[in-house]
């Protein structure tokens, strides 16, 4: 118990001497912690952890994956770990939803959008579907909306920073009080933050658009864990991650489109429409939006899953005969740059979501609400289908 103790002071010892001597000026070695966090290069280790799936699903025939994030993973190693993890497979529907910009997977083009449903105030997102070539000469004003909308989310990353870098010192006694952080980890957030901010101004030309998302603080934090240890990082991400909860709160919502708007504009190039996640938003669920159908599943939200099902099941049900069934999806909401990181820095929650991957679909209890419904992924697959090539 004594070499423990003693063992532990001397840890923190060391720590607070790495703290003190923690230069607030731009070294070398933040040049090049900061270029490796915004290339999107892939090393060789990376792409074997991107085509090597944790697990195989010789039994699962159809593969309905229309949520999901290739963010900057080329696609052919997304197809790839796909091939592998379905080698059985008969039939399958897979579009990327790439927040805010379209990606192409096969046929189908798709994107993840963020919008304003201004009757109940709040942010509400959904997922666009097509089929690629209905896209060509008809979709400049969508592809402008979605350019302003990933502008527009990338300003939160400079309200992030500029939480730390101003300070805005409601949000870091805020942030402070609720974690239990030290003031000197504060302080050296603070010191990191700011060099993240300087870096962004030296190198702006060569930042990737994908990379101005709050995730680069996390990244940035991640690569500094060699030096300062994972305890004292993960407490310090704590932090961090609270205050950049208290921002997305306070984030202004009236500069993104508002749902009906990107919903018109969709429905005049001949895409589909799914509500991702609604138990998020619950309000969506009774604006009575022209959509195709609800994800009743993902990892992220998966409570009121059977809840649902039944909603939607009823709605089909009582539907007049001139209105088109809603459709039962589920999402995976997998975000494949979380395979490019190394073992210790990933999000095992997030790490552990595959694209094609719902495994609601088997849970028996779910299945005998699917029956109901006459739903099956199968039947969707076909069913969706014939919608984006009306």
């Amino acid at each position: 118990m004594m070499k423990f103790t003693a063992e532990h002071e001397k840890n923190n010892a060391n720590l607070l001497e790495k703290l003190r001597n923690y230069s607030e000026e731009i070294t070398e070695n933040d040049h090049t912690i900061f270029l490796k966090i915004i290339s999107t290069k892939l090393d060789k280790w990376q792409i074997n952890q991107i085509i090597t799936p944790a697990e195989i699903f010789p039994r699962q025939k159809y593969v309905l994956a229309t949520h999901w994030h290739p963010e900057f993973v080329p696609m052919e190693l997304n197809r790839e770990r796909i091939e592998k993890m379905f080698p059985n497979r008969k039939d399958e529907l897979i579009i990327p939803t790439q927040h805010n910009e379209f990606m192409t997977y096969g046929s189908y083009t798709g994107a993840e959008v963020d919008c304003y449903a201004s009757g109940f105030h709040e942010k509400v997102q959904l997922l666009i579907h097509f089929e690629s070539g209905k896209l060509k000469d008809k979709d400049t004003m969508l592809r402008s909306m979605l350019a302003h909308t990933r502008k527009y989310r990338a300003s939160q990353l400079f309200d992030f920073t500029n939480s730390f870098t101003k300070p805005v010192e409601e949000r870091m006694h805020a942030a402070s009080k609720k974690t239990g952080i030290e003031p000197v980890a504060v302080k050296f957030a603070c010191t990191v933050v700011k060099k993240i901010e300087w870096l962004l101004d030296e190198y702006w030309d060569k930042v990737p658009d994908f990379s101005l998302r709050n995730k680069l603080v996390r990244n940035y934090f991640d690569a500094l864990r060699p030096e300062f240890g994972h305890q004292f990082i993960d407490r310090v991400q704590t932090f961090v991650n609270e205050v950049k909860k208290i921002v997305k709160r306070n984030f202004p919502l009236e500069y993104f489109y508002r749902a009906s708007e990107v919903i018109e504009e969709v429905r005049g190039i001949g895409g589909g429409i799914v509500i991702p996640h609604p138990e998020q938003f619950w309000p969506i669920l009774l604006g009575r939006y022209d959509v195709d159908g609800y994800e009743v599943w993902n990892p992220q939200s998966n409570r009121y899953t059977e809840f649902l099902i039944d909603v939607v099941n009823e709605h089909n049900k009582h539907r007049r005969s001139s209105s088109k069934e809603l459709l039962i999806l589920m999402g995976d909401d997998c975000h494949q740059g979380e395979k490019t990181r190394r073992k210790d820095e990933q999000d095992p929650e997030k790490t552990e979501r595959e694209i094609g991957l719902q495994p609601a679909w088997d849970a028996l209890n779910i299945q005998k609400k699917l029956i109901r419904g006459g739903v099956t992924r199968a039947s969707v697959i076909d069913e969706y289908r014939c919608r984006l090539s009306g």
